[in-house]
């Protein structure tokens, strides 16, 4: 009778087991899903952010009032139209973003704005550049997924100098700073994100942009971006090794390593990469970036996606 009561336990306690084993599992697999799609948010966010910068860069070198010059020598971008009001104080740029971007990888609409002051040129030392989002709409063709941006963010001018002249002048620093973009993802989803960087702008080959993280949130230092993200979580990132951008890769972004901080695990993603995780030169089709972290089990998950 006792070697039967020792039986069934035994097997209670194997079928208990192998139930906790299967959700501990699936617990894994929704974390690493989870994780991934963070990543892949974030990394679009920065890179459409820094998209309307760059195309700020031209806009506003552009117009003479703004740029305290004569000519005008950068292509306007292929996606948008740009209203200028150069009498009001603060002077305007209004562009309406309304179709697909010159590469035919994403669409965008909606409505971005950028202010300067009137005795201001973008060409000083110190000048600010005031940037509203309105209802920016950015949906990638590959999958058709989508984020919407709305906000109000600052570009310091902080060593003075045009972008055009790159080529025969030393580095020109802008910082990017925001309290508050408003995302909303394709699930319904809205969030508040915040922003702290430093984009330098120098010549190889045309232009190449490095971007670092300039905050210090809950003691992480190098931080980009930060605030909670689609699933109800607090994150920080910063930036271990700079995000390169280069014209010569159709700015795209090239190179770069984030950590994602707060979240259930701490994820460490690296961009530039083909699809094997392997660092690439500049491919004809998508880059891939590569996250890493450890699991709840303890396990070391990798995971790879394009961008």
């Amino acid at each position: 009778m006792k070697q039967k009561i020792n039986i069934l336990i035994a097997s209670v306690l194997l079928v208990s087991m192998s139930f906790l084993g299967c959700k501990k599992s699936s617990t894994d697999a929704d974390y690493t899903s989870e994780l991934a799609t963070h990543s892949d948010d974030q990394t679009r966010f920065n890179n459409e952010t820094d998209a309307v910068s760059n195309d700020l860069n031209t806009v506003v070198d552009n117009y003479t009032s703004f740029n305290g010059k004569s000519t005008s020598t950068l292509a306007l971008p292929c996606d948008a139209t740009v209203v200028v009001d150069s009498t009001s104080n603060p002077r305007k740029i209004t562009i309406t973003y309304n179709g697909m971007n010159c590469l035919g990888t994403r669409t965008r609409t909606g409505v971005v704005t950028l202010t300067l002051p009137g005795t201001t040129r973008w060409k000083d030392i110190g000048a600010v550049l005031t940037v509203t989002y309105q209802n920016l709409k950015i949906t990638r063709v590959s999958d058709n997924k989508s984020i919407t941006i709305n906000g109000v963010k600052t570009i310091t001018n902080v060593t003075g100098g045009l972008v055009r002249f790159l080529a025969n002048v030393g580095p020109i620093t802008h910082t990017i700073a925001s309290t508050g973009m408003v995302v909303t993802f394709d699930d319904g989803s809205q969030r508040t994100w915040q922003i702290a960087k430093k984009r330098v702008f120098s010549y190889n080959n045309g232009i190449v942009i490095t971007t670092t993280g300039t905050g210090t949130v809950d003691g992480v230092n190098n931080v980009s971006e930060w605030g909670v993200n689609r699933f109800g979580n607090t994150f920080i990132t910063s930036i271990n090794q700079p995000m390169i951008v280069r014209q010569d890769c159709n700015f795209r972004l090239t190179s770069g390593q984030v950590t994602h901080n707060k979240l259930a695990a701490t994820i460490v993603v690296t961009y530039g990469l083909d699809a094997n995780g392997v660092a690439t030169t500049c491919p004809a089709g998508s880059y891939y970036f590569k996250l890493v972290f450890t699991s709840a089990a303890g396990i070391q998950r990798t995971v790879i996606l394009p961008y």
